[in-house]
């Protein structure tokens, strides 16, 4: 482990064996366009948040969930979301993949299951809508995370997620992979699409990711 600009970093090699940093490959004013959007949201979604939290909280665990993903240049951020899963996921998920063969294969394939046996009932409605995405505003305005990029991957993924586009650029609450059709995207094609990002981003395009992403999220929470 390094650290990037104080922060705790996946050393990034180059094609020299030598540590590495990825070039900053932001358009101009992207992080403006974060930083002003999320001002101009923030005090309607506050409460919308606040609403969704108490209901998730109706189990008795903690309403949000703090996760480790890896940022831009490989740093390690944590990533917060609305809890989604039952508090004992790590040892549902591996008792399940152990009873379930199959289940294994599509984890170790997509690092996602079809069919979760961690979340629960509101979580489900809140993944189905992307409603659980919403606290992640936090990590935009922090400078962590963009309105739109990459999914952020997890610390243990980073081993295995093929690509450098990736990490030169922030993660984003949407993006290419997270309107297409999730579960059957594999690792190796989630690449792909980081690095056409990369190539094309501009404003126009975020403002298109952003508005499918309203439509999806409108069409899927019938509205």
């Amino acid at each position: 482990m390094t650290y990037v600009l104080g922060k705790p970093s996946i050393l990034l090699q180059g094609l020299d064996g030598h540590p590495q940093a990825a070039a900053d490959s932001d358009y101009s004013g992207k992080r403006l366009f974060d930083f002003l959007a999320v001002l101009a949201v923030m005090p309607f979604l506050l409460v919308l948040i606040g609403v969704l939290a108490c209901l998730v909280a109706l189990d008795g665990a903690n309403p949000f969930f703090l996760q480790r993903r890896v940022g831009r240049d490989g740093s390690v951020f944590q990533m917060i979301k609305l809890r989604t899963m039952v508090p004992d996921a790590q040892a549902r998920l591996e008792e399940y993949l152990a009873a379930n063969p199959s289940a294994r294969v599509e984890w170790d394939l997509y690092q996602k299951l079809s069919h979760d046996p961690r979340i629960t009932r509101i979580g489900r409605i809140l993944r189905k809508t992307s409603l659980d995405e919403l606290p992640q505003l936090f990590n935009v305005f922090s400078g962590d995370m963009s309105l739109v990029g990459p999914r952020p991957i997890m610390v243990e993924q980073a081993e295995i997620y093929p690509g450098r586009a990736y990490y030169r650029m922030r993660p984003g609450i949407t993006g290419p992979w997270q309107v297409s059709d999730r579960n059957a995207v594999s690792f190796v094609e989630r690449a792909k699409y980081d690095l056409l990002y990369l190539q094309r981003q501009s404003l126009l395009v975020d403002l298109g990711y952003i508005f499918r992403t309203f439509g999806a999220v409108c069409r899927m929470s019938g509205c």
